[in-house]
């Protein structure tokens, strides 16, 4: 019988990459939804591993679920700090 891997296996597999991790975190960004966007960070940074990433970012483990979390709300400092952590950086282009 062949095994499976679940969906959140695959996609914390993905997201180690950072070319993955920025497609996937310009597609919820691209749905100017602010919750989204927070939801896909905080699976880019469970990823990298929360330990790892929170001390990277100069939070606690326990601080950064909680920011980002579905009640959460990142400063920007720390949104910067998660994505420096997760080797990625923000950037903008025009709208088209």
């Amino acid at each position: 019988m062949r095994t499976y891997r679940s969906h959140d296996d695959y996609l914390n597999k993905a997201l180690k990459n950072p070319k993955e991790a920025a497609r996937y975190l310009n597609a919820a960004a691209e749905e100017n939804d602010q919750a989204l966007i927070i939801a896909a960070l905080a699976q880019v940074a469970k990823a990298h591993g929360l330990s790892k990433t929170a001390k990277q970012a100069s939070l606690s483990r326990m601080g950064l679920y909680k920011t980002l979390s579905k009640k959460g709300n990142p400063e920007f400092k720390t949104f910067m700090g998660v994505l420096h952590a997760s080797g990625l950086q923000m950037s903008f282009r025009p709208i088209v």
